[in-house]
């Protein structure tokens, strides 16, 4: 614990050091443009044009002549991937390969710990230096605008704060190991289905209020070095080729001087993708790479006066800066790396501990006390099920990872009888690219089900592992609804009659429909996809000995059609054709507007300490419009156990000209108390982050008149208000 705590303590250290360098952005300084304006003056233009394509599945070629080495990407939002094959998609089989897997990113949101965010991304950057990557793909930053989307588990939230938060202290870790990342997917890839061919419109305020903050906090604070266009279209325009949203806005707006790069296989012209701001093509699976939109076909249109020569050269300048700003014309100050390590393992358990949500604890049930026990049950396929192989792209080649059944098995199996029944069965394979892997997914197995129900009944206590894997967790498809499948709500309500001292588990990246058993258990944790420690950190919050200090990163609906997208009928879209009708009412903004009461709220999470908040006041009543708001409070810890709570800051703009949410979150920190501490704390928000986004003007709006600072643990739990005035 004394370990944990202090790992933790440098992380926070770590991202104050960071968090005092704002508008990091790419570095330009004149000495190293001179350097690339020399280096492109002795290229030829087909010299130039192989910088911008890949020449392989995840390599960019270089100039031996210039000493330009060739440029290595790699997958790895949550682990650096296992090695591929050069020209095909089948792993290298590669036996030093084997990395720190982390939990994916709605974990990583739910912790609501940048620390922790910044902690990652020094391992990352690590692993993918030992590895010899210079790019790594992540993280992806993504709105969760359905609880459907196959890649909720990687995007972090529905909250672009908490994303912004998060990503930002990801990026500048990563990136101070001179590994660039890759800010993904520029823009709206906020579903699976149609992905390659679905065009996305929204308004402009949603763009603004809602899409694009965490994508320029990215590139404005956190720096990152490049950013990855998504597959669909943007009202109209491919992402790769849109110039409102890659000459306007990312290079305009946010002074991006990166690599804007394709997706694998998401370029679709030459000229106009050119022309828009694209860089690097990336993954098409034309075998002759001289093929590709920005091989040979690009060189021609230079030479057909199509594309300025100029514009060519812009995009090796890109290139080539990030290329320096990652030291990779100077290996003996880069980074060496490392692989593996303790320091890198604790790293992953810190992150699955912090990230668990303590849902429902009627009775106390949880912790467990291991020492009172003489029997448990534990049931369900989750219980044994390795998680880290799957999701397709964010797939990882772990060194090892502890499923619950041998943590509880390896922490208490000496003196407590441990019984284990499968409870439902995996009852399909995914294929890529369809729903193949979520067939047949409401069987109900009763022989499977009666064997639990045995162990229930003859054990003291029962904890049900079960959830979603990723069969439905996945790139490429979306979920077909929001049901625990493989017959496990039956399961849980058959097992809970036989012995009512259930817990239940949920092991998931994405919102599952808990309607059926939240009357039926008195306890529910749930845990994500832990990682590589998933199944000592789930031990260690079941037996106490960590307490849960997670918190919903997106809301939990009681049933799907009360998610804004689907109750307004436009999630997937008609005709390849998406509207985000919802606008700006996306999540909580949308449930607390429209007084729908979800399962969980945004933000909830419960502990096995209390706390009381109190004193919650602002240094001054009345703002000028460039002030910043300095709201305090007091925290104490009123109960027995050591413990962290999330505070949440929301704001509310009662009287406005436009409608606007119930309230948007603007601050949160998470505090650490021993039983009985107190601490004041200050949370700042800047009067010109009240704003909304004036469509008629064009630009950001702070009306004068009165707002509401609203302090809570959860959207919908509000413990102290305070009204001021903007002048």
């Amino acid at each position: 614990m004394k370990l944990r705590l202090l790992l933790l303590l440098l992380g926070f250290q770590l991202l104050i050091v960071c968090a005092t360098d704002a508008q990091q952005m790419v570095k330009v300084d004149e000495a190293t443009e001179q350097k690339i304006r020399a280096l492109i003056s002795q290229m030829t233009l087909t010299e130039k044009v192989s910088l911008l394509h890949a020449n392989s599945k995840f390599y960019v070629s270089g100039i031996k002549k210039l000493g330009i080495p060739e440029w290595a990407l790699s997958d790895g939002p949550h682990g650096v991937r296992a090695e591929i094959n050069r020209h095909d998609w089948a792993y290298a089989g590669w036996t030093n390969d084997s990395a720190t897997c982390f939990p994916p990113g709605t974990a990583l949101a739910a912790t609501w710990n940048p620390g922790l965010a910044f902690k990652q991304g020094q391992v990352l950057g690590e692993e993918a230096r030992f590895r010899k990557k210079d790019v790594l793909l992540g993280p992806g930053i993504n709105i969760i605008r359905s609880p459907l989307c196959g890649r909720n588990f990687e995007y972090m939230s529905e909250d672009p704060l908490l994303i912004s938060k998060m990503a930002v202290a990801y990026i500048k870790a990563l990136q101070s190991k001179d590994v660039a990342a890759s800010v993904k997917h520029w823009l709206a890839n906020n579903q699976e289905e149609h992905r390659d061919s679905v065009d996305v419109t929204m308004s402009e305020r949603a763009l603004r209020e809602i899409y694009l903050p965490a994508f320029k906090a990215s590139v404005m604070e956190g720096g990152a070095y490049t950013v990855m266009a998504a597959y669909n279209r943007f009202r109209g325009d491919w992402c790769s080729e849109n110039d409102y949203l890659n000459r306007q806005i990312l290079r305009k707006e946010f002074g991006f001087k990166g690599v804007l790069m394709t997706d694998w296989s998401a370029a679709h012209t030459t000229v106009k993708a050119a022309l828009t701001g694209l860089d690097l093509e990336m993954g098409t699976d034309k075998s002759d790479y001289n093929e590709w939109y920005f091989a040979s076909p690009l060189i021609k249109a230079v030479e057909e006066g199509k594309v300025p020569v100029s514009v060519v050269d812009e995009k090796v300048e890109n290139v080539l800066r990030v290329m320096f700003n990652t030291k990779i014309f100077d290996e003996q100050k880069r980074e060496k790396g490392k692989m593996n390590t303790p320091e890198h393992q604790q790293a992953a358990y810190n992150a699955a501990a912090e990230a668990a949500v303590l849902l429902q604890n009627n009775g106390n049930l949880l912790p467990l006390h291991f020492n009172k026990i003489r029997s448990i049950a534990i049931i369900g396929d989750n219980a044994t099920r390795k998680h880290c192989s799957g999701g397709l792209s964010s797939e990882i080649k772990t060194l090892y990872e502890i499923t619950p059944l041998q943590a509880l098995q390896q922490k208490f199996g000496a003196s407590v009888k441990i019984n284990y029944a499968q409870g439902y069965e995996k009852q399909s394979t995914f294929k890529e690219g369809n729903n193949a892997g979520q067939s047949g997914t409401g069987k109900v197995n009763w022989k499977l089900i009666d064997e639990a129900v045995a162990v229930a009944k003859e054990s003291d206590v029962v904890i049900i592992f079960g959830g979603l894997n990723h069969d439905f967790d996945t790139e490429s498809s979306d979920k077909q609804n929001m049901d625990l499948p493989y017959g496990q709500e039956v399961l849980i309500q058959e097992v809970a009659k036989a012995n009512p001292k259930t817990v239940v588990v949920i092991i998931a990246g994405s919102p599952v429909k808990l309607a059926g058993i939240v009357h039926r258990v008195p306890s529910i944790l749930w845990s994500w996809f832990g990682g590589m420690e998933a199944g000592n950190a789930v031990a260690d919050l079941l037996s106490g000995k960590v307490n849960p200090s997670g918190k919903l990163p997106f809301t939990l609906p009681v049933t799907l059609s009360q998610s804004p997208a689907h109750a307004l009928g436009n999630f997937p879209g008609k005709e390849l054709k998406v509207n985000y009708e919802e606008e700006i009412l996306v999540g909580y903004r949308w449930f607390d507007t429209k007084k729908i009461q979800p399962q969980f709220p945004f933000g909830y999470g419960l502990s096995y300490t209390n706390f009381s908040i109190s004193h919650f006041a602002t240094d001054k009543l009345s703002y000028g419009k460039n002030d910043i708001i300095r709201a305090k409070f007091t925290i104490k810890n009123t109960g027995s156990a050591y413990g962290a709570e999330v505070v949440q800051l929301y704001v509310s703009d009662p009287v406005c000209s436009v409608v606007r949410p119930e309230k948007e979150l603007k601050a949160f920190e998470k505090i650490f108390l021993k039983p009985g501490e107190t601490k004041t704390v200050t949370l700042q928000v800047k009067v010109a982050d009240l704003a909304f986004y004036d469509e008629l003007k064009k630009a950001w709006n702070t009306e004068a008149g009165e707002y509401i600072l609203q302090l809570g643990n959860s959207s919908r739990n509000i413990l102290q208000k305070v009204t001021i005035s903007v002048r």
